[in-house]
C-alpha cells in the first residue's frame, strides 16, 4: 500500500506572498506550496515541504525553479516541472522579500538590513551550488521590499528607515547609490517604471537606471521618482563582499542635475494602512491593498482610480498582476482567502477559502468523487477531490460542526453540530431540506446513517444519549439511553440494522435499532474507548481505548479476537510544556478515529500525533506510518527540544518577543506562531495556545485508492495513483517528429507515443497509434502518464469520427478504460468534454450501421432462417432436385458460410480458400460430379495411382422442396484427378445405375433449364474456381425447384 501525498485542501492561503505566472497561482500554504490552474480550475499541492511556515516564495521567469523560504530563514531550491527539491540552503537571518532578475540568471533577497544577490544554480552538479555575487548595505533598518530593472542591472530596495536606496548590480565606475527620502512611514513597496533615456540626448557610455521610480508607504502615500538625464554623474564606491565590506549607501546628489527627483506625490485617502502594492509595468496599472479588505486600481501615471473593490473586512495580505495585467490575485490570510479577479469584466476568476479554524471531521461520498468536511468555524464544505476545489459550503449550523456523513446514494449529505441539530443537505439542489432536532439542547458529537438511508442516530456529550431519528419524516423515533459516559463514537453494520456505540464508559454496546430497545451485546474495555468502527462485511468491530490500544471483536458472537497493543506506533512528539521526554511521556498516546478499508483487510487509525497507522486487520502489524507534517511551527513534531530555547519564563516559543508594534505587517496575520496566538487569546482558552500536530479523522475512499486525514494542517490526501506532472520526455532535448517515427520503426511504441504527445501534433499521435499493433496497445497504454490521458481522448475522438480503423481505435479506448479507470472516474469533470465527443462519434457510426442493416433486413432474415446442419452420421434421403438449381445453390452458401450460425470451418473446407486446389488447370470449365449409394455412413474410397488424391469432408444436403423439411450433412468421398473433383455420394431413386458418372458442361449450369437434366439429390458439388465462372454464377438468378 504505497500511498503518496496527493494534495492538500481545506486552507488555499495562509500568509505570504502569491506568484501570478499566466493562468498558474501559486500560494504558500503552511510549510507547503499550493499550485492553482485557473483554466481548469484545479488545486494541486507540492509534495516538498519546508522546515517551518513558509513566508516568501519566488518563481523563475522561465517557470522552471521555484524557491521557498520560510519564517527561520531556510530555503528550498525546487524544480518546479519534476516537484522536486534540488538544494537547500539556511540564510544568518528571516527573508523577508526575494525575486529573480527578468534573465533568470540572478536572484536577490532581503534580509535583515542587508540585500544579497546570488547566482540561479544550474543543472550542472556542483558541491556549492548557491553561490553568493553580492552584498549590499547601507540600510539603517530592516530592508522590506525590492525590484529589479528590466535589463537585470539595477535594482531598488525600500526600507523601514523610510528611504529608498538605488544599486547596480555590477560595479559601475564613479557611481554612488542614491537614497531617496521623503516617506513619513515604512517603505511597503517599490518599482521601477517603464522608460530609459531619451536618445535624441546625447548621452555618455555609462549605464544608467530607468529614468522613473514609484515608491508606496504604508500611511498611503505614492512617490514618482524620476532621475534628471542631464545631471552629472553620481560619485561614491562600492566593494564586493569578498573584500569583507559591504556597498555603501549615499545620499541624493542635489548640487548635481543628473540626480533623482520627487516628481510627484499622491495619497490613497483611504482610512486605513496600505497593507501590499503591484504594479504592471506594460500597461502602468498600479493596484494597492489595505487593512480594511479594500483594494484600489490606477493608471499611471496620471494617478487615475480605475476601479474600487472590498473582498472582507480582514486586511488583503498580497496582492499581484499577471503577465498580462489583465487578472488580480488576492490573499487575505486572516480569512484564509483567496481571489483572482479580472479588472476588465469586474468578474472572479477564482473564490476560494479554506477553514477558518481546524477541521474536525471529513467523510467520503459513495463514490469518492467528494469529500465533505466540518470545522471549528460553524461551517460545512464539499471539496471535489479530483480538483481540489471547494465548490459548495454550508452556513446554517451556530456551533462548531462535529460528525459528517454521506448517505448511502450518495444524493445528500448530513452534518451533526454542536449546537444540537444534525442537518440534511441536498447535493442537487444546494440547500438545507431537513432539520433534525433534540427534545431538549443537546451537543452532538458523533453521528452514523443506516445502510438503507432511513435512519438517522447522533451521540450527544451531556446527556449521553443516543437520538434515532427517521430519514423521510424528520421526527424524533427513538431515544437509547444505556451509557454512562460521552458517546463518541457511532458505527451501523453493512450487513444489517445493528449498530454499535463506543462511551467513556468503558463499553461498546450494540444495539437493535429496529426490535428493541434493549442493548443486544454489551463489550467491556479496561479504559476509555474513544471511537468504533465495523468492518465492511460486518462480521468484526474495532474500537480504540484511552490507552493506546486497538481491540478487535467478533461482531456476530461478541468475544475478544485480540488487540494491538499501538503506544508506540502512534509515538508524539514533545511539546514545550512537557517535563519529561518523548519516551517516557504516555500521556495522550491513543487513537480518535478508525476506517477500514473497502475489503476489510487494513485498518486506518489516526490520534493525537502527527503520524496514521496502516494496520493488517488479519496478522494485526502495523504496515507503514504516514507522518503528516515536519513542520515546527507545530508542537510535538520534535521528539527533542532545543535546550538553547530554555528560558526562566519558559521556552522561546512561547514569548512574544516582537518589539514593533507591527500590526500592518503582511505575513504577520498569516503565520501561525506561537506568540501571534498567544496574543489573541483569552485567559484561561486553549485556543490561543501553541497548535499541535495531530490527526483528528481519518477516512478511506470507496474504491481505496485515495484517503484523507484532518489535521492541524489542513486535509491532507493520500493516494495510490501515479504522479500526474511526471513526463519522461522532457529530459530529452531532440525531441522531434523523426525520432517519434524511427521509434515507432524500432518498435519502441511507447516512447514513440510519447514523443507525439509531447509534441503536441494530433496528426502525428493519431498515426503513431495507428502503427501500435494490437497486442501492443495494452502495454502501451499502462505505461502512458496520467498527464496525457486527456490528449489521447481527444485523438481518439477524432479518429471515431474520421478512421477507418474503428476496431482498432475501440481496443485503445478499452485499454485505456481498463489501465486508467480510476483516473477517467476521478478526473471526470476534467475529462467529461472528450468523453462526451467520443460517445457522440460512436452514435454516429451506431447511425450508419443501422442504416446500413435496416436496407438489408431482408437478406439478413433470409441468412439468418436458414436451416442448420442436422448431426454428423444421421442419414436421410432426399428428393431429387436439379442439379442446376442445386450447383447455383450450394456455391451461393459456400460465400455465405462464414455468415451461417452453425458453420464451421471444417465444415466448408472446399468451399473457400482450397478451391484452386480441386479444379486442376486454370482454364478448365467443366466440373464432375460422381454419385455412388454409399450401403454404410461412411464410403471409404479406394485405389488410386500418383494423380489420385482422396480426400473426406461434409457438406450440407439441400433441403427438401416439402415444407419443413430439415437440411442434413452427409459424408461423401471426392477424388481429386487432373480432369476435376469426382464426388461419391449416396443414390438416387430414379433408378440410375450405382456409380454411374455424369460429366455437365458449365453452360448447363448457367443456361435454361434442360427438361432432360437428371434429378439427384447431390450431397456437395465442388466448382472450378475461375473469376468467369464465379461472375457467371454471381450474376444467375436462381431457378425454381422442380416439384
Amino acid at each position: 500500500m504505497d500511498y503518496k501525498f496527493s494534495n492538500l485542501l481545506g486552507a488555499p492561503y495562509r500568509g505570504g506572498n502569491v506568484e501570478l505566472s499566466g493562468t498558474m497561482l501559486l500560494s504558500p500554504v503552511g510549510n507547503r506550496v499550493t499550485e492553482v490552474n485557473l483554466t481548469h480550475a484545479t488545486s494541486t499541492t507540492l509534495p516538498s515541504q519546508n522546515i517551518s511556515t513558509i513566508r516568501t516564495i519566488a518563481l523563475s521567469p522561465n517557470g522552471a525553479h521555484l524557491i521557498t523560504f520560510d519564517v527561520d530563514g531556510r530555503a528550498l531550491l525546487i524544480n518546479f516541472h519534476r516537484r522536486v527539491v534540488l538544494h537547500h540552503l539556511t540564510f544568518k537571518s528571516p527573508v523577508v522579500a526575494a525575486k529573480f532578475s527578468p534573465d533568470g540568471i540572478f536572484f536577490a533577497v532581503a534580509m535583515g538590513r542587508l540585500l544579497q544577490v546570488w547566482q540561479t544554480p544550474s543543472l550542472v552538479k556542483e558541491f556549492s551550488p548557491f553561490q553568493l555575487y553580492r552584498t549590499y548595505g547601507g540600510c539603517s533598518d530592516d530592508v522590506t521590499c525590492l525590484d529589479w530593472s528590466d535589463d537585470s542591472r539595477w535594482l531598488c530596495v525600500g526600507s523601514k528607515d523610510l528611504t529608498v536606496r538605488v544599486f547596480s548590480r555590477e560595479t559601475v565606475e564613479g557611481f554612488r547609490p542614491p537614497t531617496l527620502s521623503g516617506h513619513r512611514d515604512t517603505v511597503q513597496r517599490v518599482f521601477f517604471a517603464e522608460g530609459g533615456l531619451d536618445h535624441s540626448v546625447p548621452t555618455s557610455t555609462t549605464p544608467t537606471p530607468p529614468l522613473n521610480l514609484y515608491s508606496v508607504s504604508r500611511d498611503g502615500a505614492l512617490f514618482h521618482w524620476r532621475l534628471d538625464p542631464e545631471s552629472p554623474d553620481f560619485v561614491g564606491e562600492e566593494q564586493r563582499p569578498g573584500g569583507g565590506k559591504a556597498a555603501q549607501g549615499g545620499q541624493v546628489g542635489r548640487g548635481g542635475t543628473r540626480g533623482w527627483q520627487l516628481l510627484e506625490k499622491h495619497f490613497f485617502n483611504q482610512q486605513a494602512k496600505c497593507t501590499c502594492a503591484d504594479y504592471h509595468k506594460e500597461s502602468q496599472l498600479f493596484v494597492a491593498g489595505f487593512s480594511s479588505g479594500v483594494f484600489v486600481l490606477y493608471q499611471l501615471p496620471g494617478f487615475e482610480m480605475i476601479h474600487t473593490l472590498s473582498i472582507s473586512r480582514e486586511k488583503i495580505s498580497t496582492v499581484s498582476f499577471n503577465e498580462s495585467g489583465d487578472w488580480l490575485a488576492l490573499g487575505c490570510a486572516t480569512l484564509g482567502q483567496l481571489l483572482v479577479w479580472e479588472w476588465r469584466s469586474e468578474s472572479y476568476i477564482l473564490k476560494q477559502q479554506g477553514h477558518y479554524f481546524d477541521v474536525n471531521t471529513l467523510a467520503y461520498s459513495p463514490d469518492g468523487a467528494l469529500l465533505a468536511t466540518g470545522a471549528d468555524d460553524n461551517k460545512l464544505k464539499v471539496w471535489n477531490v479530483g480538483a481540489g476545489s471547494c465548490f459548495l459550503t454550508f452556513k446554517d449550523h451556530t456551533a462548531p460542526v462535529s460528525a459528517v456523513c454521506f448517505l448511502p446514494a450518495g444524493q445528500a449529505v448530513l452534518s451533526a453540530s454542536m449546537d444540537g441539530t444534525v442537518r440534511a443537505y441536498d447535493l442537487a439542489r444546494y440547500r438545507n431540506f431537513r432539520t433534525f432536532t433534540t427534545p431538549t439542547p443537546q451537543q452532538l458529537i458523533s453521528l452514523a446513517v443506516d445502510h438503507s438511508g432511513e435512519v438517522v442516530v447522533a451521540g450527544t456529550l451531556d446527556s449521553f444519549d443516543i437520538m434515532v431519528w427517521s430519514m423521510r419524516t424528520g421526527r424524533l423515533l427513538d431515544v437509547l439511553s444505556a451509557h454512562e459516559g460521552p458517546v463518541y463514537g457511532l458505527s451501523f453494520s453493512s450487513s444489517q440494522a445493528i449498530l454499535a456505540s463506543s462511551s467513556w464508559d468503558h463499553t461498546v454496546r450494540i444495539w437493535d435499532v429496529f426490535e428493541s430497545k434493549e442493548t443486544v451485546e454489551c463489550m467491556q474495555h479496561t479504559h476509555d474507548v474513544l471511537t468504533v468502527a465495523y468492518r465492511p462485511d460486518g462480521k468484526q468491530l474495532c474500537s480504540s481505548t484511552l490507552d493506546g490500544q486497538l481491540w478487535f471483536w467478533d461482531a456476530v458472537e461478541g468475544r475478544l479476537q485480540g488487540t494491538v497493543e499501538a503506544r508506540r506506533d502512534i509515538a508524539p512528539g514533545r511539546r514545550h510544556g512537557d517535563r519529561v521526554t518523548a519516551a517516557n511521556n504516555s500521556s495522550g498516546r491513543c487513537f480518535t478515529s478508525l476506517c477500514y478499508s473497502a475489503d476489510g483487510a487494513f485498518l486506518l487509525a489516526g490520534g493525537s500525533s502527527k503520524y496514521v497507522c496502516l494496520y493488517d486487520v488479519s496478522e494485526r502489524v502495523l504496515l507503514r506510518r504516514f507522518a503528516m507534517t515536519t513542520s515546527r511551527a507545530l508542537d510535538g513534531v520534535l521528539d527533542q527540544l532545543n535546550t538553547k530555547s530554555l528560558t526562566d519564563a519558559g521556552p522561546m516559543e512561547l514569548l512574544d518577543t516582537a518589539q514593533s508594534d507591527d500590526d500592518d505587517d503582511s505575513f504577520q496575520a498569516g503565520t501561525s506562531s506561537a506568540a501571534a496566538r498567544l496574543k489573541d487569546s483569552l485567559p484561561g482558552t486553549g485556543s490561543g495556545s501553541v497548535p499541535a500536530a495531530r490527526t483528528k479523522c481519518v477516512r478511506l475512499a470507496p474504491n481505496g485508492r485515495t484517503w484523507a486525514a484532518a489535521t492541524t494542517e489542513g486535509v491532507l490526501v493520500y493516494g495510490l495513483d501515479e504522479e500526474t506532472m511526471f513526463d519522461p520526455t522532457d529530459l530529452g532535448e531532440d525531441v522531434t517528429p523523426a525520432k517519434a517515427k524511427a521509434a515507432l520503426r524500432d518498435g519502441q511504441y511507447t516512447q514513440a507515443l510519447l514523443l507525439a504527445l509531447r509534441l503536441n501534433e494530433p496528426s502525428l499521435v493519431r498515426r503513431i497509434m495507428e502503427g501500435v499493433p494490437t497486442a501492443e496497445i495494452m502495454a502501451v497504454t499502462r505505461a502512458l502518464p496520467v498527464l496525457y490521458i486527456p490528449r489521447v481522448l481527444s485523438v481518439l475522438a477524432e479518429c471515431i469520427e474520421g478512421s477507418a480503423h474503428l476496431g482498432h481505435t475501440l481496443r485503445w479506448g478499452k485499454a485505456l478504460a481498463v489501465a486508467h479507470g480510476q483516473t477517467l472516474r476521478a478526473q471526470g469533470r476534467q475529462l467529461s468534454p472528450h468523453l462526451r465527443r467520443i460517445i457522440k462519434g460512436l452514435s454516429a457510426v451506431h447511425a450508419d450501421l443501422d442504416s446500413c442493416a435496416g436496407q438489408n433486413i431482408y437478406t439478413l432474415e433470409y441468412l439468418i432462417s436458414a436451416p442448420r446442419p442436422s448431426a454428423e452420421g444421421e442419414d436421410e434421403e432426399e428428393e431429387p432436385t436439379d442439379v442446376a438449381t442445386e450447383a447455383y445453390a450450394i456455391d451461393e452458401d459456400a460465400e455465405a458460410a462464414a455468415n451461417m450460425p452453425g458453420w464451421g470451418a471444417s465444415e466448408v473446407d472446399g468451399f473457400g480458400e482450397e478451391d484452386a486446389e480441386w479444379g486442376g488447370d486454370e482454364g478448365d470449365d467443366e466440373m464432375h460430379i460422381e454419385e455412388a449409394e454409399a450401403e454404410d455412413d461412411e464410403v471409404a474410397h479406394s485405389g488410386g495411382g500418383e494423380d489420385l488424391d482422396e480426400e473426406v469432408i461434409e457438406a450440407p444436403t439441400p433441403a427438401k422442396s416439402s415444407a419443413g423439411s430439415a437440411k442434413k450433412r452427409k459424408k461423401v468421398t471426392v477424388e481429386q484427378t487432373k480432369e476435376g473433383s469426382v464426388i461419391e455420394g449416396a443414390g438416387v431413386k430414379d433408378g440410375r445405375p450405382k456409380s454411374a458418372r455424369l460429366k455437365l458442361r458449365q453452360e448447363s449450369l448457367v443456361g435454361a433449364e434442360d427438361p432432360k437434366t437428371p434429378k439427384t439429390a447431390v450431397k456437395a458439388v465442388k466448382m472450378k474456381s475461375t473469376p468467369r465462372a464465379k461472375s457467371t454464377l454471381a450474376k444467375k438468378k436462381r431457378p425454381a425447384e422442380s416439384p
